[in-house]
């Protein structure tokens, strides 16, 4: 199989980012360097990340976490900040988070050692469904709102259509219920700031048909057999 994948399975990230390890010259095949993605490799080969020896994963491990603020969605940061990983007690395995969420977003987040799967939900193709809430600053006119919902240009690309309701207007912040289909950097505030309205509180509560609940902030789950195979069908 081609070198990313062999790497996806091996619990390391996703395929796209597996594809980064191998360009770095991170990446030895029975000893020797490789950096073309079109490498092949099977059961046979010597494969090593780092200097170390990695293996694909027979049983693969899916959590769902409620991340809070103030942790970033990464393995290590290179300021110190803390990670997601951090809050993860129990496993040995090499786990890393699905997508990101912003430092000071917090809600549903998904963590596995299956890089295919993490692939397919992040893949920009199969434009799976995110629902946040997102609270803002002020009231905002439905004007604007409908500018939203027909895209915005973010970085000289438009964001593409999205489903945005008002759930309520109480002490000066309007609660909104955003569904997008993409997850560009930080969209959800950055749309807000297109219309020139700040958001002070993002939660994302869903990832398609899966939903946030049950779970206190920095607490997290197996997936249940159920979820897996919904997430690996969505």
């Amino acid at each position: 199989m081609r070198i990313n994948k062999y790497l996806a399975e091996c619990g390391l990230a996703s395929r796209r980012k597996c594809e980064a390890f191998v360009t770095e010259g991170r990446v030895k095949v029975n000893g020797k360097l490789v950096t073309s993605l079109a490498t092949e490799v099977d059961s046979r080969d010597t494969v090593t990340v780092d200097g170390e020896k990695v293996q694909p994963i027979k049983k693969h491990v899916y959590l769902i976490m409620n991340k809070p603020k103030g942790y970033v969605c990464t393995a290590s940061d290179e300021f110190g900040r803390k990670t997601v990983l951090d809050l993860i007690k129990d496993k040995k395995e090499r786990i890393f988070p699905v997508g990101r969420l912003d430092y000071d977003t917090e809600g549903l987040l998904l963590l596995t050692t299956d890089g295919d799967l993490a692939n397919r939900l992040t893949h920009p193709r199969n434009e799976i469904t995110k629902t946040y809430s997102a609270k803002v600053e002020g009231e905002v006119d439905e004007e604007l709102i409908e500018r939203l919902r027909g895209g915005v240009i973010l970085d000289g690309v438009k964001t593409k259509k999205c489903k945005i309701k008002l759930v309520e207007f109480k002490d000066g912040l309007s609660r909104f219920e955003v569904v997008i289909s993409e997850g560009r950097n930080r969209q959800v505030r950055r749309m807000f700031e297109s219309i020139n309205k700040e958001v002070v509180f993002l939660k994302r509560v869903a990832i398609g048909d899966l939903k946030l609940s049950g779970l206190n902030r920095g607490e997290y789950r197996a997936l249940t057999p159920e979820e897996v195979n919904y997430l690996k069908l969505v």
